[in-house]
């Protein structure tokens, strides 16, 4: 803490749901927040924070934010509520728990949450060890990255892969389905770095996002392809003699058998699948492995179709294959987070989880809630915190539909009154970043950072730290876990003589604010130069063998989730995705049209969608359709047009555009559906399917029809 000017000034960590994990520096003046900056200290975030996070200090004021306990006075739903005190609410809880618990069992409570704070202390997992404790139903988190990360620890291990500041030596930069300037903004200027010094920038994407519009070349394969453009490169490397022997030889396992594999793959055929023409196939093929160092970086949205993780796991092949390991700034980046040293038994406490407890994913929400899957007890309580369903979750109106049930008892932990919140029967006030503290780990980069309290929490709102140890103590719970302090957990958690922190410790890092644990620098990283990959084998491995199905730690907080016991195909391989016009004819007959729905410029995830300043920013709900597609509608710029499948509906304004492929639509997430055109936001539309392996969503492989509305 430093004063200049009667201000007090303090560490600060973004705890939202991005690669970036921004550095941040609190202002406080009198006992308010008056400014947010970027840390110009730190090497990544350099001082820069995004869209959503640069007025952050004005967020804590918002005249909409919940600063006291609430408890439903009129219909679910309705968002109507009358103030009540934090004892009264602890004791309402707990009353009708233990009347829950006494008729049902404890395992008809499940907890539900997810990544709207990433924190170690107040986020995603905080109340791992108060459930696990209380016995009730585990919550699977698989929202993102579960597909992906169960792909690429099958291929190349728990390996952090390419440091993202090491891009600067990379010639041949590849971004496959992620929109990096919206939405992995601080790895940009490393990128554009590179360009400087001479690299070229290849985007692939469905559609023409803002960082395809400022690569050198954007591939847009169709929705669901991936896996066979990726295998159609694998093809022309091979048969185009381009295969690096000498690394292949030493650091792979099971080429013949991927190269047996791929030759079906030949760019002609992979054209009729993908839409990329076959000589857009060959010449990638060839800048990829003569333009060294090449590195890939690919985005969560890759695994979001059927196949997609067979696809990750394809792509996962091409930098052994070509030698791109030998080099710093040469391999792929999925994340980082692997190489951190955090002891996530500690954070969850899996160890209290019951023998024989059940599970429900997090995407099958709507079917738990309405009677879809089998679950004896049914669920009788829902605990939300750190995640908002009927925004970001599948099959949302099936969702709202189990909300509504009025034997339904629903807590909701909020700063807002959101779209899942206005149908709980008790609402708790959460503090904001400013108002805790906390330890955040990133997803994009190989930094610690600490977010220090810089002011009081406003009205009555607490860190959801506090909640746990307040209802630990309303259900008896005595354990140390439930009476240390946030500072004593944000150390707990750190595994503070693991070789990654240098010898550093707690002290260094609250003194600094961020510390970057020990991989070896940007400029030497690389990891795999000679190998050295955590896998059975020591090397990546193409081919598997008798792999099961499962969910990738820490996304299953490091319990042994019961597998499926459906075998994982040994070779990657291309699975169609399940609702195409070409997969399935009868469904597009009704529904022609491809959606895929990014994540919003404007917003981070549901955040900030509820903030008129953001919405001006973002534009309200829009529908990207091609000009041939909005022609065949007599849909025109600027028309309101409804979006509609079997499974819901919601309204957007049309913008008729070529950055929307023939036959596909794009509408971006986040909106919330009482603040739409009509009651209903783009996963309304979404199927709760999971994606092939690790249970991951599949939010880009839904078909749907687009009508003008009335």
């Amino acid at each position: 803490m430093n004063e200049q000017s009667g201000s007090q000034f303090f560490h600060g960590a973004c705890p939202h749901d991005c690669p970036d994990t921004c550095a941040m520096v609190y202002e406080a003046k009198d006992g308010a927040l008056v400014g947010v900056a970027g840390n110009k200290e730190h090497p990544f975030t350099r001082g820069g924070l995004c869209v959503k996070l640069k007025d952050f200090h004005a967020h804590h004021y918002n005249p909409e934010r919940l600063l006291y306990p609430l408890r439903r006075s009129g219909p679910k739903g309705s968002g109507e509520f009358e103030r009540i005190g934090w004892d009264e609410a602890i004791a309402t809880i707990g009353a009708r728990w233990r009347n829950i618990i006494a008729e049902f069992g404890s395992q008809a409570i499940m907890p539900y949450s997810y990544l709207g704070n990433m924190g170690l202390v107040q986020g995603i997992n905080s109340g791992d060890p108060f459930f696990n404790r209380l016995g009730s139903t585990v919550n699977e988190k698989t929202f993102c990255a579960s597909g992906s990360s169960t792909a690429w620890l099958l291929s190349v291990g728990p390996t952090g892969g390419v440091d993202p500041e090491s891009f600067v030596h990379a010639k041949y930069i590849v971004i496959w389905a992620a929109n990096s300037i919206s939405t992995n903004l601080h790895h940009w200027p490393f990128v554009l770095e590179a360009r400087r010094r001479g690299a070229k920038i290849v985007v692939i994407d469905s559609c023409r996002s803002r960082t395809a519009k400022a690569a050198d070349w954007h591939i847009a394969p169709k929705p669901g392809s991936d896996g066979a453009l990726a295998l159609g490169f694998i093809n022309a490397i091979i048969e185009q003699g381009l295969v690096d022997e000498d690394y292949v030889g030493k650091h792979a396992y099971g080429f013949e058998e991927l190269k047996q594999r791929a030759a079906d793959f030949t760019p002609d055929y992979v054209e009729g699948l993908t839409g990329v023409k076959a000589a857009d196939i060959k010449r990638f093929a060839t800048e990829f492995a003569t333009i060294q160092p090449s590195v890939i970086r690919i985005g969560v949205a890759l695994e979001r179709s059927a196949g997609g993780a067979q696809a990750i796991r394809a792509v996962c092949a091409l930098p052994a294959l070509v030698g791109s390991w030998r080099h710093v700034g040469g391999g792929l980046l999925q994340m980082p987070l692997w190489e951190f040293p955090i002891d996530w038994v500690k954070a969850s406490r899996p160890d209290w989880i019951r023998p024989g407890t059940r599970v429900v994913n997090n995407l099958k929400l709507g079917a738990a809630l309405t009677g879809g899957m089998p679950l004896d007890p049914p669920i009788k309580s829902l605990f939300v915190y750190c995640t908002n369903p009927v925004s970001q979750a599948p099959e949302t109106n099936r969702i709202v539909e189990g909300l509504k049930r009025e034997d339904l008892f629903t807590v909701v932990s909020e700063h807002f009154l959101t779209d899942t919140a206005k149908y709980a029967d008790i609402v708790l006030p959460a503090t904001m970043a400013g108002e805790h503290e906390d330890m955040m780990w990133s997803w994009g980069h190989f930094y610690l950072t600490y977010n220090q309290k810089a002011i009081e929490p406003r009205g009555e709102c607490k860190p959801s730290s506090e909640m746990w140890r307040l209802l630990a103590r309303e259900m008896g719970f005595d354990d140390e876990i439930f009476s240390k302090t946030d500072e004593e957990l944000c150390a707990a958690y750190i595994n503070w003589d693991a070789p990654q922190l240098g010898g550093a410790d707690f002290a260094h890092l609250k003194e600094r604010g961020f510390l970057r644990i020990n991989v070896g620098t940007p400029d030497e990283r690389a990891p795999h130069a000679h190998g050295n990959f955590p896998t059975p084998s020591g090397k990546v491995e193409f081919l598997l063998h008798e792999a099961k199905n499962f969910v990738a730690p820490p996304f299953r907080m490091m319990y042994e989730a019961e597998q499926s016991g459906e075998p994982i195909d040994p070779l990657p391989g291309y699975a169609a995705p399940r609702e195409t016009p070409q997969t399935n004819p009868v469904r597009a007959q009704l529904f022609p049209l491809n959606i895929i729905s990014p994540k919003s410029h404007g917003f981070l995830n549901s955040c900030y969608a509820n903030e008129p300043h953001k919405i001006k920013g973002q534009g309200e709900q829009f529908v990207i359709i091609n000009p041939g597609d909005a022609q065949n509608r007599d849909i025109r710029d600027g028309d309101p047009v409804r979006v509609f499948n079997d499974r819901g509906d919601f309204q957007g304004v049309a913008r008729v555009s070529e950055d929307s492929p023939l036959g596909v639509v794009v509408a971006t997430l986040g909106y919330w559906r009482s603040l739409n055109r009509s009651d209903g936001s783009v996963n309304c539309i979404s199927s709760d399917a999971w994606s092939g392996l690790g249970r991951a969503p599949t939010f880009s492989d839904n078909l749907v029809e687009v009508r003008r509305a009335n």
